[in-house]
């Protein structure tokens, strides 16, 4: 390893993945051509090297910080000149930040901290603009044709102390590209949908129409109009312990914070799934304002080893991104709770939410009183997630032995009940009757220590709502307590809409479902699925087509979504559709039935199965 001092650029395309959603090979050859036109020839003008490029990004240094600034001007210039004559949503436009700062050079790749700085300002730049760093700015004040806007110390991510920055300005940077017209808007949305299955393919959704179709939240829209300034994502926390194995234990602090501040009625609190979909990507917070529909962001990270836990948290306004607080806590790993207790009460005092008694006293109860549980408690929840036999069951084990050493955990036992639950469906268990059954005692259990738990109530309703066990009562009567005890938990709104929609009150599912999908954003397909039946027993065919379409594109292989697709085809009088989405479950090797497709939805109310069957009926499936 070899250290030196230099001048780091970072750069990153601005809404790459919005890019990429809307014309995935467009963009990639216009990114392609925009790095060895002008990036590379730029950098190396400019007496720079290229250290490497990153899907989107570029990280180059310099042995000048004045040559480095200059080369940022230049690219700048260079990029927004190319844009003139491109419309606004296929501009490449570049954020760049520039540090001066001590790094370790290995292999040709370099490190340190002087790297990341320069990261972390690239992402407080304007679309088109350039952030520096006060180290920067002393070596280059008076030396360039430049003016600078000073930004103040700026607590960054993963960085000790705050950073001075400032802001490049040397106006005319970024000429406004012109806008689409509406022949090219209508070639983009073709070249979207021919892609989408493909986006899909890697995990990514970045904007989905709202659950009755109306027009996504559109990019710089005044926060104002969004109703913003009670809302927040908690972003996964960074793990800086050096050890991959703790990584469970950075997303169940991120988790578990997400979980209280959802027991706030005052605060709207996005879903664990739509802000982890961010991990392991340093985004710019604007964007995930505004791609969540948020106005506060908090973020963090997590050092645990030698039995003592260092986490520093910084909550940023999402809408200009300035950080609003940020704090450092190095304490011993018993005192585990107590940080969290800190870290939400300033979050709620920063936000200024009024909490009411009922709120205070739920958050004030603690989980567990014993560490080592908790600990045992996320590492079986990671395991769990992975969803495979052999970790369903080292999950299950680690529930248990956490239920060992307290046997009043009532978390660990709607875990537990909810890995038997999973087990049993997938048949990772000899006997999954017995499954069941073990898992409705656990999940009961749960609820008879603590009936203030959401997660407990949510994994008694799932039990409960599924096949021979259905008691949609029961089931309805534990989401509508989890979700007041939790106004922010989305999928316990999602399971409630789906199990009225199974009882017989659509338009009730309905709303549940809009408010689940508000919540987590990047939902699942399964919410597009409940939404498409709510709409179809509401006969509005239409609708409940374009829904189930959009499961499908997102989850091909599941039958159920098609069978009601079929439907929907047969009210439109669609029928050549509908008979494509048969061959595509003979395929498959379903069998092919009105009478099998009712037993698979589990339809308790009789006029919603008589709509069902009048659909299939039209569609030409057979009795």
């Amino acid at each position: 390893m070899e250290r030196k001092l230099r001048a780091i650029l970072s750069a990153d395309v601005v809404g790459y993945s919005r890019l990429m959603a809307a014309d995935e090979e467009g963009t990639l050859v216009r990114l392609q051509a925009c790095l060895s036109e002008i990036v590379n020839p730029v950098i190396a003008d400019h007496h720079g090297r290229v250290v490497k490029l990153m899907g989107d990004g570029i990280l180059a240094e310099f042995a000048s910080v004045v040559d480095s600034v200059r080369c940022a001007v230049a690219l700048q210039e260079a990029v927004a000149a190319a844009n003139a004559g491109e419309p606004a949503d296929r501009a490449i436009i570049f954020r760049i930040g520039v540090n001066l700062g001590d790094i370790i050079a290995e292999d040709g790749d370099i490190f340190g901290d002087g790297v990341n700085i320069a990261a972390r300002l690239e992402a407080l730049a304007d679309p088109g603009g350039i952030v520096i760093s006060g180290d920067a700015w002393n070596q280059v004040r008076g030396k360039l044709d430049i003016s600078y806007d000073e930004l103040g110390p700026q607590a960054l991510k993963n960085i000790p102390e705050p950073v001075p920055a400032y802001r490049v300005s040397t106006g005319g940077m970024r000429p406004a590209p012109k806008a689409a017209n509406k022949s090219r808007k209508v070639l983009l949305l073709v070249s979207a949908a021919a892609v989408l299955a493909a986006v899909v393919a890697t995990g990514f959704f970045l904007r989905a129409p709202g659950p009755t179709g109306e027009k996504p939240q559109a990019i710089g829209e005044p926060a104002a109009e969004r109703s913003i300034q009670k809302s927040i994502a908690v972003l996964p926390f960074d793990n800086m312990s050096g050890d991959p194995e703790q990584e469970y234990f950075a997303d169940g602090m991120a988790e578990d914070i997400i979980t209280d501040l959802s027991k706030i009625s005052g605060l709207l609190v996005i879903a664990r799934n739509s802000s982890f979909a961010y991990k392991g990507q340093s985004p710019d917070i604007r964007e995930v304002g505004r791609e969540l529909g948020v106005g506060f962001v908090l973020e963090g990270s997590v050092r645990k080893a030698g039995g003592r836990i260092r986490i520093n948290v910084q909550l940023i306004d999402a809408v200009t991104g300035h950080h609003v607080w940020a704090e450092r806590y190095d304490r011993e790993e018993k005192d585990i709770f107590d940080l969290q207790d800190e870290v939400r009460a300033k979050v709620v005092g920063e936000l200024a939410v009024k909490l009411t008694p009922d709120e205070e006293k739920r958050l004030a109860h603690r989980l567990t009183s014993s560490p080592e549980a908790y600990d045992l408690w996320l590492r079986g929840r990671r395991f769990e997630s992975f969803f495979t036999k052999e970790a369903n069951l080292e999950s299950r084990h680690l529930f248990e032995r956490a239920i060992g050493l307290d046997p009043e955990f009532a978390a660990t036992y709607a875990s537990l009940g909810t890995a038997y639950s999973l087990a049993a469906e997938n048949s990772w268990v000899p006997d999954p009757p017995a499954g069941f059954a073990k898992a409705l005692g656990m999940v009961e259990k749960a609820v008879a220590l603590d009936e203030t738990q959401p997660q407990a109530l949510w994994a008694l309703a799932r039990l409960v709502s599924r096949g021979q066990m259905f008691d949609g009562a029961r089931a309805i009567a534990a989401l509508e307590r989890a979700t007041e005890l939790d106004p922010n938990y989305a999928d316990a709104h999602g399971l409630l809409a789906n199990v009225m929609n199974i009882s017989g009150r659509a338009e009730e599912g309905l709303a549940s479902i809009e408010q689940a999908m508000r919540l987590n954003p990047r939902y699942p397909f399964w919410y597009l699925f409940v939404t498409g039946r709510s709409q179809y027993m509401l006969t509005n065919y239409q609708a409940a087509a374009d829904n189930f379409e959009k499961a499908l594109e997102k989850n091909p292989n599941v039958a159920w979504p098609r069978q009601y697709l079929i439907a929907a085809y047969g009210q439109l009088e669609r029928v050549d559709d509908a008979e494509w989405e048969l061959e595509e479950l003979r395929a498959q090797g379903y069998d092919i039935s009105i009478s099998n497709f009712v037993t698979t939805t589990n339809l308790q109310d009789p006029a919603y199965v008589d709509r069902f069957v009048e659909g299939l009926r039209k569609a030409g499936v057979p009795e």
